[in-house]
């Protein structure tokens, strides 16, 4: 009998996702736990594997919108041994010696002989990848079953190239520049005097669906934002002073997010009104605080959950941000991962920005948007001092949370950061 395969949980929130891209052709063979497509939401891409093995049937294509609990494919277990297998490894390919040359195929035989080939077999993901990425595929690990190469190997391989790029090394001569650098149309019209055109390119899946949630944000919440500034020196003479010995101790460094996170759980307690969410007519106090921390990725940005971010150290926190950091550059981010946030930390200064207004993540009731730290002229006991200066942004859902509650939730993270020994002390 078929084994069904359905939309998993999308987590709190998220009611429906895109089918982003099947990893596994129709009638391919399939092995128990092998990605077979990837599952695209606002929050970020998640892998979905086959629970058994067996012949893959596709019922919902590319592109096409689905819920939770949704039939997208069935496996058919008695189906495997029949279904032909995909191509093998160069390892296993025929040598060159050994094929016949095409020219050479005897009269009455119309059947083509392929010529033999060195490129090692790539699944439709790791295909794309080298694509984008312009690898070598005859280059790259191979750490999959067979010798295959696996999405985590063509990863890698591409964060090594942009790696070695950025410092210089692996530049291609002035002679080879690949014709993806030359100049666009625009560019080329511009520059011979033509009329400028415009260039037209769809939405991805998921940028489509993170635009159709900010505007149910902005439509569903009475979002309002409120500013402070922080003056960072005593977080950052703390980190310079114990960074070599914490990272000896815990084995992991000492960021600056580990600060705000404990500053802002320790707010939370003052204010329990940005740590909750409305249902319905009901407002819904949250004990633990599981705290979204945005992270950069290859696929854009997304928001893994430090749970129970409250109970945790300095050192568990900075663990746990590191541990998913790494999942979510490896495309590994699960469910769990992404569920349960009551608020969210989002650093635009890592960018470069000086000051936002960030947008809330429904139903949480706040967002603290970080800024660039920025040295400037400031007065202090009626001295002007430079000091290292960032700007806060609290972004708040004004239907819980009075502009009383915001701006003491505000004060509190500022008197937090400038007076470290208070996160000690819990005053």
């Amino acid at each position: 009998m078929a084994v069904q395969v359905k939309i998993p949980s999308l987590g709190e929130s998220v009611t429906e996702a895109i089918l982003g891209t099947w990893l596994a052709e129709e009638g391919q063979a399939i092995a128990v736990d092998e990605v077979i497509f990837e599952l695209e939401s606002d929050k970020a891409n998640m892998e979905i594997a086959a629970e058994t093995a067996g012949t893959l049937h596709i019922l919902v294509q590319e592109g096409e919108t689905v819920s939770e609990g949704d039939v997208v494919a069935e496996i058919d277990p008695s189906a495997a041994a029949a279904t032909p297998q995909p191509p093998e490894t160069e390892a296993t390919a025929p040598s060159s010696s050994a094929a016949a040359p095409p020219a050479e195929q005897s009269a009455g035989d119309s059947t083509p002989v392929a010529e033999p080939t060195d490129e090692p077999f790539l699944s439709p993901a790791v295909r794309r990848i080298v694509k984008e990425e312009n690898l070598d595929p005859t280059t790259l690990p191979a750490t999959g079953p067979g010798n295959r190469i696996t999405k985590a190997d063509a990863l890698s391989a591409a964060e090594g190239s942009r790696e070695a790029g950025a410092s210089g090394k692996g530049a291609a001569p002035s002679d080879s520049v690949p014709a993806a650098a030359a100049p666009t149309p625009i560019a080329a019209a511009a520059s011979s005097g033509q009329p400028r055109t415009e260039t037209r390119v769809r939405m991805s899946r998921m940028r489509q669906v993170i635009a159709r949630r900010m505007v149910e944000a902005q439509r569903t919440a009475a979002i309002l934002t409120t500013f402070n500034e922080v003056d960072l020196t005593a977080v950052m003479a703390l980190r310079a002073e114990h960074k070599e010995s914490f990272r000896e101790r815990h084995d992991v460094g000492l960021g600056f997010m580990s600060f705000f996170a404990k500053a802002c759980c320790a707010a939370a307690r003052i204010v329990p009104e940005l740590n909750a969410e409305i249902q319905d007519d009901e407002i819904v106090y949250r004990e633990a605080v599981n705290m979204g921390i945005a992270v950069g990725t290859p696929k854009g940005l997304v928001v893994p959950v430090v749970h129970d971010c409250d109970l945790l150290s300095f050192a568990g926190i900075e663990k746990e941000i590191g541990r998913l950091a790494a999942k979510g550059r490896d495309g590994k981010l699960g469910v769990g991962d992404l569920s349960g946030a009551t608020f969210t930390i989002s650093n635009g200064g890592v960018y470069g920005s000086l000051l936002s207004t960030p947008i809330l993540n429904p139903p949480q009731s706040g967002i603290l948007g970080m800024h660039k730290i920025e040295k400037r002229p400031v007065v202090v006991e009626d001295q002007i001092v430079i000091r290292p200066m960032m700007y806060l942004a609290l972004s708040y859902d004004h239907r819980i949370v009075d502009g009383e509650g915001a701006v003491t939730f505000l004060v509190h993270v500022k008197e937090a950061l400038e007076e470290p020994a208070r996160l000690l002390l819990e005053i």
